[in-house]
């Protein structure tokens, strides 16, 4: 039976290496598949992972219908045996429920991945839409890590090293931007509350008022 997937993760805990994996390795297979991404760190129309792989994806840009796209491919011939859609957050609700229909009337094994909450802890849309349809929910097994060395349960966006709570809900960035630049930091749960990321810690450790006092 097809299944509507759903690998969900913070950032940083290997999602997109994992798309390129189950790709792969259904590839080496004899099978082909549609790879689908939405705003991807390494441009338009790119799947890409931390470690370096990249490969080619259609861009499910907004309003686009995902069933239409391959319903079309099919028509003309084409071969799909699975589908493949990495930022899965970014989609509209209505674009999950044209995967459903995917899984149902194609008969076609759908992998989304993507992050569930964003940078308010607030649940992006499309993941809302896809923990209530999806057959099945996938948490990464590769778990991210906060600053202090406990587990990552949280996304934060940073303008300048300093976590703000306001804003756009989609504004691309990534883990590995320069401090000073708009970019998203994994905090536990703790350090997300305290708005505490790396660099406030880090500039805390640093202040005066917290050295340690000597004796003359």
């Amino acid at each position: 039976m097809s299944e509507l997937v759903f690998f969900s993760g913070t950032m940083d805990c290997g999602k997109s290496t994992l798309a390129l994996q189950i790709g792969h390795n259904r590839s080496a297979r004899g099978l082909q598949g549609v790879i689908f991404t939405r705003d991807d760190r390494a441009g338009e129309g790119k799947l890409s992972s931390r470690l370096g792989l990249v490969t080619e994806a259609v861009e499910a840009t907004e309003g686009m219908d995902l069933y239409g796209y391959l319903v079309d491919q099919l028509s003309k011939g084409g071969k799909v045996d699975y589908v493949i859609v990495d930022e899965a957050q970014f989609l509209a609700p209505d674009q999950i429920d044209q995967l459903a229909r995917v899984v149902d009337d194609l008969g076609l094994d759908v992998f989304a991945f993507g992050i569930t909450t964003d940078f308010r802890t607030k649940l992006f849309p499309g993941s809302q839409r896809l923990i209530e349809l999806a057959d099945r929910i996938e948490a990464l097994q590769v778990e991210a890590l906060c600053w202090c060395g406990a587990r990552a349960t949280h996304n934060a966006r940073t303008v300048g090293g300093e976590m703000v709570v306001e804003g756009a809900q989609v504004v691309v960035g990534d883990v590995n931007r320069p401090v000073e630049e708009v970019g998203y930091e994994v905090l536990c749960r703790r350090h997300h509350l305290r708005r505490m990321t790396s660099a406030s810690a880090h500039a805390g450790a640093l202040s005066p008022d917290v050295l340690p006092v000597t004796s003359a």
